[in-house]
């Protein structure tokens, strides 16, 4: 099983930027790439449109509004990987806020490295776009 991860500091309180972030329909307020979210079965599941038109389907596995975290698991999607659980966690920082974007994953017809540098990607890219909400 392959992991990665990516973490970025934000210049709000944790509770300021769990709030835009902490629901799990809220994608397309902050990240660019996934322009609209549903959801079913009593708001755990999200489907997701790319921005190039892919559909994404999530399952929310777990949400600790308290601790400023959700995981969730894929379970459609254009990547090379199965067994996808992803998680994202908002911890106070001093002033600001840290905020961190993990998943771990089986590679699927492409190398562990492959898949990673993917999911490293994707992670970094949608930090900063979240970061952006938040200027200095």
């Amino acid at each position: 099983m392959a992991t990665a991860s990516a973490s970025i500091d934000i210049p709000a309180s944790a509770d300021q930027v769990w709030q835009l972030i902490g629901g799990f329909n809220t994608l397309p307020d902050w990240l660019p790439f996934i322009p609209k979210s549903e959801l079913s079965e009593g708001g755990r599941v999200r489907s997701l449109q790319t921005a190039d038109g892919e559909v994404v389907v999530e399952r929310l596995e777990s949400f600790d509004n308290a601790g400023k975290t959700y995981s969730y698991s894929i379970l459609q999607a254009p990547f090379p990987a199965t067994d996808y659980l992803a998680t994202i966690r908002v911890e106070a920082q001093g002033q600001g806020a840290k905020v961190t974007w993990s998943g771990r994953f089986t590679a699927k017809g492409v190398s562990d490295e492959e898949v990673v540098a993917l999911f490293s990607g994707i992670y970094q890219g949608g930090l900063e776009a979240l970061r952006a909400n938040y200027p200095t």
